[in-house]
C-alpha cells in the first residue's frame, strides 16, 4: 500500500471542447484531497478518449478510490460508461460518485452495480474522509463520515447529512492538473479569453424545482476579499483571461457583503456574466450600481420562471412578474443585458400559463429588446429529491402523464439515460405535454430566437442574423408562430446558437 492515498477524480464527458469550462467542482475537491495525499483529474470534455484514459491511470498507479462527478441529463450516459469500464478492470477499486444527481437521486445511484458509495451535498469534507478510511482499511468509520451514503448488507444506508461549509480554498486552485489551463479560455461576447470562475456557492432561496436548493438547503456563502482577488489576480496576469464568466449560484445575495467583492472586481475590469435574481438588482443603491457598471458586468442570468403570480408562489420563486418588467428596464438603463429564463407548460392550465407565458415575453421584448430570452418546459423535481429541510412543507401539484396516471420516476441509472428522462432533467419535455403543444413551444422559440438572435452568437454571420430576423418579423408581428417551415429550413444551415442548450 502506498504511505499516502491517491484518488483519481473523473469528469464524464457533457459538453464540446469549444464549451468546456474549467471542472471547478474537481478543482476544489482536489485541493482538499491533496492535503493528506494526493489527486488526478481526468477531464472528459477534454479528452474524448477519457475512459481509456482513466483505465491506464488505473494501471500506472495504485489508486485507493475513483470520484466521478455527475449531473443529471447527457452526463448520465457517460458517467456508466467509465464507472462499468472501470469495475471490470479493476474490481478492487472502490468507485464514488458525487455532485447533483447522487445528491438528488441517492438511492438510484448507491443500487447501481458499478457505485459503492453516494457523496450528498458538498463533498470537500466527506470526500477526503471517505478516503482516508478506505485507504487504512477502516471501514468501522463509515458510519461516522456525514453525507455519505452507502449499502451495508444489502441494505441501505444514509449517514447523517454533512452541515454547510463556508470554507473556500486557501490557495488558488490546481488548474495545472488539467494539463494546459489556457484550453479552457473560450472566445465568448464577453472576451476572446472567457474564464469560468465561482466565488460563492449556494442560495438562499428555495424554489422547488432548484438543485442548487436541494444540494444547499437554502445555505450560501461568499469568499473572503483576499481570496477572490487572488483568484482574479492569477486569472488575469498568470493566465491571461480577458472576461469572467462566474458560476456562482446566486451571485447579488445581500448588497451590504457584495459591495467589497465589487470594489475588488471593479479593479480588475473584467467584463463578466453571472446569475442572478431580480429583487436582488432593483434593490442595489445607485452607488452600488455605480461599482456593477465601473467592474463591467455585461449580462445577468434572472430566472424569471414565470408570468404567473400563483405559480411564482406555487414554485416558492419569492419574485414577482412586475419586478421581472422593472428589472428589464433597469438592466437597459445599466447597460447590462438580462438574460430571462421562463418554464413553460406546469402541470396545471398547461396551455393557458403558456400562452400567457409568450405574451409576457413579447412585453419584455418591448420593455427592453435587448432582453435575451431563454424558455424550458417546467419540469419540478420529485418530493424525494428536495433537501430535507423542505420534503413534505408544502404540497406540490401532483405530477401525472398524459394519460393521467402518476409520474413515476426512474429506479436505475440506465433508466435516466432515456431521452424523454434525459429532456426532462434538461428542462426540455415534460410527461404531461400533447403534441400540439410541444410543437407550439418549439415553433414559438423558432420565431422568437429567429427575430431576436442571441448577442452571444458569434459564429453565425451578421448577415445571415439580419436576414433571418428579417423573414421572422411578419410571423413575430402577426403572432403567426406554427409551422415556420421557413425558419427551420433556413436554421439548419445557419444553426443560430441556443444558451440553453450551448450556453454562453
Amino acid at each position: 500500500m502506498n504511505p499516502t492515498p491517491h484518488t483519481l477524480l473523473i469528469n464524464p464527458t457533457i459538453t464540446s471542447r469549444s464549451s468546456a469550462r474549467f471542472p471547478l467542482a474537481l478543482l476544489h475537491l482536489s485541493t482538499t484531497l491533496d492535503r493528506d495525499g494526493s489527486s488526478r483529474i481526468i477531464d472528459g470534455n477534454m479528452d474524448r478518449d477519457f475512459v481509456d484514459k482513466t483505465l491506464h491511470a488505473l494501471d500506472e498507479r495504485s489508486c485507493t478510490a475513483v470520484g466521478i462527478s455527475v449531473m443529471g441529463g447527457p452526463q448520465i450516459e457517460p458517467a456508466i460508461a467509465v464507472s462499468q469500464a472501470i469495475r471490470a478492470h479493476r474490481p478492487d477499486v472502490p468507485i464514488v460518485w458525487g455532485g447533483y444527481f447522487p445528491t438528488l437521486y441517492t438511492e438510484t445511484a448507491v443500487r447501481a452495480p458499478y457505485v459503492d458509495y453516494a457523496i450528498r451535498g458538498q463533498g470537500e469534507d466527506s470526500m477526503p474522509e471517505l478516503i482516508a478510511a478506505l485507504h487504512a482499511g477502516d471501514t468501522a468509520k463509515l458510519p461516522t463520515i456525514n453525507g455519505l451514503s452507502w449499502l451495508r448488507d444489502g441494505e441501505l444506508v444514509h449517514n447523517a447529512s454533512r452541515p454547510f461549509s463556508r470554507n473556500g480554498p486557501p490557495v488558488v486552485l490546481p488548474y495545472d492538473k488539467l494539463g494546459d489551463p489556457r484550453r479552457y479560455l473560450a472566445r465568448t461576447f464577453l472576451g476572446r479569453r472567457t474564464a469560468a470562475h465561482q466565488a460563492s456557492v449556494g442560495c438562499r432561496f428555495r424554489c422547488t424545482f432548484c438543485g442548487v436548493a436541494a444540494m444547499f438547503g437554502g445555505a450560501t456563502a461568499l469568499p473572503p476579499m483576499a481570496r477572490l482577488e487572488r483568484d482574479l489576480q492569477y486569472l488575469k496576469y498568470e493566465l491571461g483571461a480577458d472576461s469572467i464568466q462566474y458560476f456562482d449560484h446566486n451571485f447579488f445575495d445581500r448588497e451590504q457583503d457584495m459591495i467589497p467583492l465589487l470594489e475588488i472586481m471593479a479593479r480588475y475590469e473584467l467584463p463578466w456574466w453571472c446569475y442572478a435574481r431580480a429583487d436582488a438588482l432593483l434593490n442595489l443603491s445607485e452607488s452600488t450600481w455605480k461599482l456593477v457598471r465601473k467592474s463591467k458586468l455585461r449580462m445577468a442570468y434572472i430566472g424569471a420562471e414565470s408570468a404567473s403570480p400563483s405559480m411564482l408562489k406555487e414554485i416558492r420563486k419569492g419574485t414577482r412578474p412586475d419586478q421581472t418588467l422593472a428589472v428589464a428596464e433597469l438592466c437597459r438603463r445599466q447597460g447590462v443585458i438580462p438574460e430571462l429564463s421562463f418554464m413553460v407548460a406546469p402541470p396545471e392550465n398547461t396551455e393557458e400559463e403558456t400562452e400567457h407565458t409568450f405574451e409576457f415575453i413579447r412585453e419584455l421584448k418591448r420593455v427592453n429588446p435587448q432582453s435575451e430570452i431563454i424558455v424550458y418546459v417546467y419540469t419540478p423535481l420529485p418530493e424525494s429529491s428536495k433537501h430535507e429541510k423542505d420534503r413534505g412543507k408544502r404540497a406540490s401539484t401532483p405530477l401525472r402523464d398524459q394519460q393521467g396516471e402518476p409520474l413515476v420516476f426512474p429506479s436505475t441509472p440506465e433508466e435516466w439515460t432515456q431521452k424523454q428522462w434525459v429532456d426532462y432533467a434538461c428542462h426540455a419535455d415534460a410527461p404531461w405535454l400533447n403534441d400540439k403543444l410541444r410543437r407550439r413551444i418549439h415553433d414559438f422559440v423558432t420565431v422568437l430566437r429567429c427575430r431576436y438572435p442571441t448577442v452571444q452568437d458569434l459564429r453565425s454571420p451578421t448577415w445571415a442574423k439580419r436576414t433571418l430576423a428579417a423573414a421572422a418579423s411578419w410571423r413575430y408581428r402577426l403572432r403567426r408562430y406554427d409551422s415556420p417551415w421557413e425558419l427551420n429550413l433556413a436554421n439548419r444551415i445557419v444553426r443560430l446558437r441556443m444558451p440553453q442548450v450551448s450556453g454562453l
